[in-house]
């Protein structure tokens, strides 16, 4: 942990920020649980790569495996500030924040009852998790799969195109129900 008195210059910078805030910097470092960010604005941090913070989340709103996927290091990032970590001393980010939703434009477009083609992103014991729009992925419940195909880590494969109807769309939890009944 980074006292204030350790680095005040530090802890006046984040202490001046106001979530919502666009900062611009520079990606330091990518690592497993998040990825560092060098502020142009502000001095550095004293013990991490950067003062500014990614965490996994808050880099994506699409799918993916591993952050270098998303950012590199040494990419120029402009992200929304959201909050003044004082236990590690650094600017919380988002990268998200400052591009569309697609769940939001997804939703607004889409009708219960609607029939769509996606493909199978993941394989679960209850249930399938199809992509049916870029960077939209909905549950189909092993209650709403064919009788035919009653298992989806056994039946259904990895990138397979699945025809699905929405059966809800939950915009404050961001999910969509599907079924193939």
């Amino acid at each position: 942990m980074i006292e204030p008195t350790q680095n005040p210059e530090l802890w006046e910078f984040l202490g001046s920020l106001r979530e919502g805030e666009l900062l611009s910097g520079t990606v330091a470092a990518i690592e497993p649980f998040g990825v560092f960010v060098a502020l142009d604005e502000g001095p550095p941090h004293p013990c991490f790569p950067g003062a500014g913070f990614l965490t996994l989340p808050e880099l994506s709103w699409r799918r993916f495996d591993d952050a270098s996927e998303v950012v590199q290091v040494g990419q120029r990032v402009i992200c929304e500030f959201l909050q003044f970590d004082t236990y590690n001393g650094e600017a919380r980010l988002s990268l998200r924040a400052t591009q569309p939703d697609p769940f939001q434009a997804f939703a607004e477009r889409v009708e219960v009852g609607s029939k769509l083609t996606g493909r199978v992103a993941l394989r679960l014991p209850f249930a399938l998790v199809v992509e049916i729009a870029d960077g939209v992925e909905g549950h189909v419940h092993v209650s709403e799969l064919p009788p035919d195909r009653p298992d989806p880590e056994a039946d259904f494969t990895g990138g397979e195109e699945v025809i699905v109807l929405v059966a809800g769309v939950d915009r404050q939890r961001r999910t969509v129900k599907l079924s193939q009944r």
